[in-house]
């Protein structure tokens, strides 16, 4: 049952865009048509989600190994297949439905909310275009998490690909766009060639292309060594882990608001889930795979928000934010894999119920964060964070959102984000103090490195938040600013209660957690190993609630007296400054230029700043830059480097018909030359 709903979302997402491509660009009933078909897909595929996760039978397919597949399972766990004598075709077990939510859920949302933020009527050239590929992006994401052969699971990530290339071309004829767009496009085939030959390494291994766990016996450590790299590369492009982010930043600011909450809130993730999945196909690993994972992890948590402080741009900030995300993901799931390769059940259980926990709460608080961003570029018409300031009185309901996702992001109690960050602190914490095991009680040291991801991400939050909501408006651009309608302030108050319900109620959440875990791991943990055994999600709870009460209780005080009291009358100190304008307030350059100063080392940033020669000085300019030291730094240098040195072979080609004609001949006497055996030829000659 529940996959027979998924297969029919799948089929209604994939329609959903296709159906408004006959009618009239002007109409608005393609866009209504679009959302018609979407929300059913989002139902129907959430609902065979939900079924699958409720289901308490044995682990999912991937556990075992069966030759003869049947072609009907429980309720919850289902398979397909053309016939009893083929290979596995599509599945879902707890794992797989648990990647299924978000797609499904921001699926739906999402296309709510263009009904706002991207009305055909307003965006005729590209309406029908961004529609079309949002359905089949979606289809394409359920179809790779529900593949279990290797050549389905390669469909779906093609199909994912190439809509989400489309989807960051949307506005294709402002330059930014076309080079984001094509940047993206490069870097998610080469991690596809590197997909394609993991699971050729897979099939060597396994004999076959169906997805199928693997033995101690069936493959050796350097086999499972290069299958594990090749997929650390290809999924790592797609998740964004440092060093591979460098597509990111560029095709997350340059999309549409809503498109960039599915590409950050989901698109990613499904880089994720092939590490997760393919992980959970392996024997024990090596140690150093859970340590390679762990330092990736590190450095793409504690860089990403480090590059986040010096953006200028909103939507590039957040989209930093999402390489700092999936580090404390990779983080978790590197805990885990230390933990299968030691035996320590508890580190698994901790670190993987937090990368999957943090996959959720990532989608929703970034999601969030992303449509609040796209409130604030529909209503002021840019994404500059220096142009904004003051827009919590005329857009209190975005104001309001857009801090609940702050708070998330943060990883603060009483939201979702604390939940599972805490799962991995608790899980890291438990490796101190091992006596005789050096290496496992050094995973420890990313604990501190985990802390200092949230206070960088407080830091930036704050500059992020004073900057664009408080405070008064710096530049004309916020003058005709104006509250979301009803279609885009929806979705994000789904987001928001999503939020609030994981972390005041994380109780309702652990069983769900507990399956996917042990769908991964091959075998249902142990009831002395359950999570709520490790973790007092009871009382957290009734922290968190404790905590939202007392915050509620203080607005509405605050409200109340801030309403009653007159304002003052006098002026306040002005350090000599009888007129003082909003061009006075801080920037957030200036808020973080501290923050900056210390990871000068990586981030080098660069700029103009005055420089007081006179007296009365002109007028002058401070403005900083931090370009991303992979893409600016290394990757373009060398493109350039190469693109010089292979025009000197451009005088080859000029056109000539004799030039060709000599070309080719030169080829074939250099072949003849090849395949004859020179070797005897000049032993007769010196034989003579």
């Amino acid at each position: 049952m529940s996959l027979s709903l998924i297969l029919i979302a799948i089929v209604l997402a994939a329609l959903s865009g296709a159906v408004g491509l006959g009618l009239d660009r002007r109409s608005a009933w393609g866009q209504r048509l679009a959302v018609a078909l979407m929300v059913p897909a989002a139902i129907a595929g959430l609902t065979g989600a939900g079924l699958a996760l409720a289901h308490t039978s044995e682990p999912g397919p991937f556990a075992t190994r069966s030759v003869a597949v049947p072609t009907t399972m429980p309720a919850g766990i289902g398979s397909w297949q053309l016939l009893s004598n083929r290979p596995m075709l599509v599945g879902v077990d707890a794992l797989s439905a648990f990647f299924l939510v978000p797609i499904f859920l921001i699926g739906g949302l999402g296309s709510i909310y263009g009904l706002g933020y991207w009305p055909q009527a307003g965006h005729v050239a590209n309406g029908r275009k961004l529609r079309f590929f949002w359905g089949t992006v979606v289809a394409g994401m359920a179809l790779l998490v529900v593949a279990r052969h290797a050549f389905v699971f390669l469909l779906g990530w093609e199909v994912m690909a190439l809509s989400a290339f489309f989807l960051v071309d949307t506005e294709d004829h402002l330059a930014e766009v076309r080079w984001a767009s094509w940047l993206y496009l490069v870097s998610t085939h080469v991690g596809t060639l590197c997909l394609f030959a993991m699971f050729c390494l897979l099939r060597l291994a396994s004999g076959s292309f169906e997805l199928t766990s693997l033995t101690a016996g069936q493959a050796g450590p350097g086999l499972l060594t290069a299958i594990f790299v090749l997929g650390l590369v290809g999924f790592g492009l797609k998740a964004g882990i440092m060093p591979f982010h460098f597509w990111l930043p560029g095709a997350h600011a340059s999309a549409p608001s809503h498109v960039s909450a599915l590409m950050s809130g989901v698109l990613i993730k499904m880089g994720i889930y092939g590490l997760v999945r393919i992980t959970g196909l392996m024997p024990p690993p090596p140690l150093a795979w859970g340590g390679l994972l762990l330092i990736l992890g590190s450095v793409s948590g504690v860089l990403g928000v480090a590059y986040a402080l010096g953006q200028h741009d909103l939507k590039k900030l957040l989209a930093y934010h999402s390489i700092e995300n999936i580090g404390i993901i990779v983080m978790g799931l590197g805990l885990a894999l230390v933990g299968r390769s030691l035996g320590r059940p508890d580190w698994v259980l901790l670190g993987l119920a937090g990368c999957l926990l943090h996959v959720w709460n990532h989608c929703l608080f970034k999601a969030l964060l992303f449509l609040g961003a796209g409130s604030v570029v529909h209503a002021t018409g840019t994404r500059q964070i220096d142009r904004l300031g003051g827009l919590a009185k005329a857009m209190p309901w975005t104001a309001g959102l857009f801090l609940v996702g702050a708070v998330a992001i943060c990883g603060l109690p009483p939201l979702n984000g604390f939940i599972s960050e805490l799962f991995i602190y608790l899980g890291l914490w438990r490796t101190t103090g091992l006596a005789g095991e050096p290496s496992a009680a050094s995973v420890a040291v990313a604990a501190p490195v985990l802390a200092l991801i949230g206070a960088l991400a407080l830091a930036c939050f704050v500059k992020v938040f004073g900057a664009v909501f408080l405070g008064s408006a710096r530049s004309g651009d916020t003058q005709s600013a104006h509250e979301a309608p009803g279609s885009m302030v929806g979705p994000m108050i789904i987001l928001a209660g999503c939020c609030g319900f994981i972390g005041l109620v994380p109780g309702m959440v652990a069983p769900v957690l507990q399956r996917a875990v042990g769908s991964w791991a091959g075998a249902a943990p142990t009831p002395g190993e359950a999570l709520t055994g490790l973790v007092s999600l009871k009382w957290i709870g009734m922290m968190n609630v404790s905590l939202a009460g007392l915050a509620i209780l203080g607005t509405v005080v605050l409200a109340k007296r801030t309403h009653l009291a007159q304002a003052p009358r006098v002026g306040t100190w002005d350090c000599g400054y009888a007129r003082p304008t909003a061009r006075m307030q801080y920037t957030a350059s200036s808020f973080a230029q501290f923050v900056l100063g210390l990871f000068h080392w990586v981030l080098r940033p660069h700029g103009q700043a005055p420089v007081l020669r006179r007296l009365v000085p002109p007028p002058a300019y401070f403005e900083t830059h931090v370009d991303d030291y992979v893409l600016d730094g290394q990757i373009l240098p060398a493109a350039r480097f190469v693109q010089r040195w292979m025009a000197r072979f451009r005088g080859l080609q000029r056109g000539l018909t004799q030039h060709y004609v000599l070309y080719i001949l030169a080829t074939v006497i250099a072949l003849l030359i090849w395949t004859l055996p020179i070797h005897q030829i000049l032993a007769r000659l010196l034989a003579r």
